[in-house]
C-alpha cells in the first residue's frame, strides 16, 4: 500500500508538472481564411505575443474555404489539449449559423471561449478606374448598370459578403458577388479591375489605399475611423442606420482543460495590454478589447441574434 501511495503521489506530481509546462510544443492558431486577410493582421502579432507571454512557440495555420467553416471544423475536431486554437471572426461565430442551412460545428457548444481580441470596421473600396468618387455615385452607377458591377469577398458567408448584402438590401442595388478564399487574392483582383468593389479591413488594404490603387468611399461602422477620419460612414453618406464590422475572438476546442484556458486568457490579455501590440493594432485600425471567456460567450449570443436578423432581412443564403 505504501508503494502504491508513493507511485500515485509521484504520478500526481508529474501531472502537475506537465500542466505547468504548457506549452511544451508548438501551438497552432488556425485562421479560417487563406493568407493575406484581416485574420492574419490580427493573428500573427497575437501569436508572437502569446509566445512571449507563455515562453512557447505559437504559429498561424491558414485554412480557408466555405466561409471559414473548414477551419472551424478542423479545430472543433482537434484534441482538446490547448495545442490547436482558432482565431475566429464574426462570420464563423455569429453569422454562419443563420446563413448556412446546416453546419458541422456550433460556435458555443464545440468551443471554449478564451477572449474577444478586438474589433474593426470595414471600408467600402472600389477599383481606382471606376468613375465614382463617393457612395452616392457608386449607388447611382450600380442602379444604372444592374447586375453588371461585381464585388469581391473572402467567401460566402464572410463579413465582407454580408456587409455588401446588407448594403444591397438597404439601397436596392444589384451587384454580383465573387467569392474568394481569402482577402489577399480578392484585393489583388480589385486592384487589377477584375472586380469593381469590395469591403476591406484597413489592415489588409491600407498599402493599396495609401498608394491610390483602390479608392475608399465610406466606412461601415456607426462612427468614423481614427485611421481614416476624413472618410464618412455609410450612414452619413446616405444610408441611415447602416452599421457593420468585424471582430476577432480566440477559442479552443470543447473540453480543453480550464487551467489551459486560464493561461491562454491571461497571456492574451497581458499581450493585448502591451504598448507594442496596441500600437500595431491601432495602426491597422483594430480596436483592442481583451474580454473574459464569460464575456465573450455572452457577446457571441448577442451577436448571433443581431446577425440572424440581418441575414433574414438581406435575403442572403449559402448552400
Amino acid at each position: 500500500m505504501k508503494k502504491l501511495l508513493t507511485l500515485l503521489a509521484a504520478f500526481a506530481v508529474s501531472l502537475a508538472a506537465a500542466a505547468g509546462a504548457y506549452p511544451d510544443r508548438p501551438v497552432r492558431i488556425v485562421v479560417p481564411y487563406s493568407p493575406g486577410g484581416g485574420g492574419d493582421v490580427v493573428g500573427r502579432p497575437l501569436a508572437l505575443e502569446l509566445g512571449k507571454q507563455l515562453g512557447g512557440s505559437f504559429f498561424i495555420d491558414n485554412r480557408g474555404g466555405a466561409g471559414g467553416n473548414i477551419g472551424m471544423e478542423n479545430v472543433a475536431n482537434s484534441p482538446a489539449d490547448g495545442y490547436s486554437l482558432v482565431l475566429a471572426l464574426t462570420s464563423q461565430l455569429a453569422i454562419n449559423q443563420a446563413l448556412y442551412p446546416s453546419l458541422r460545428y456550433d460556435a458555443l457548444k464545440d468551443f471554449m471561449p478564451v477572449t474577444l481580441v478586438g474589433s474593426a470596421p470595414y471600408f467600402l473600396a472600389v477599383n481606382s478606374s471606376l468613375p465614382v468618387k463617393n457612395l452616392a455615385e457608386f449607388i447611382k452607377l450600380a442602379k444604372e448598370k444592374p447586375g453588371q458591377l461585381t464585388y469581391a469577398s473572402t467567401g460566402n458567408g464572410s463579413g465582407l459578403h454580408l456587409s455588401m448584402e446588407l448594403l444591397k438590401s438597404m439601397t436596392g442595388i444589384d451587384v454580383v458577388h465573387v467569392p474568394y478564399k481569402g482577402g489577399g487574392a480578392a484585393l489583388t483582383d480589385l486592384q487589377a479591375g477584375n472586380v469593381q468593389a469590395m469591403f476591406v479591413s484597413y489592415g489588409t488594404g491600407n498599402a493599396q489605399i495609401k498608394a491610390g490603387k483602390i479608392r475608399v468611399l465610406a466606412v461601415s461602422s456607426s462612427h468614423r475611423s481614427p485611421v481614416l477620419p476624413e472618410v464618412p460612414t455609410i450612414a452619413e453618406a446616405g444610408v441611415p442606420g447602416y452599421d457593420s464590422g468585424v471582430w476577432y475572438a480566440l477559442l479552443a476546442p470543447r473540453d480543453t482543460p480550464p487551467d489551459v484556458i486560464k493561461r491562454l486568457h491571461d497571456a492574451s490579455v497581458a499581450g493585448l495590454r502591451s504598448k507594442e501590440l496596441r500600437e500595431r493594432f491601432n495602426a491597422d485600425g483594430v480596436k483592442v478589447i481583451g474580454s473574459t471567456p464569460e464575456e465573450l460567450a455572452k457577446y457571441i449570443i448577442t451577436e448571433r441574434a443581431k446577425w440572424a436578423s440581418v441575414v433574414k432581412r438581406s435575403g442572403a443564403t449559402v448552400q
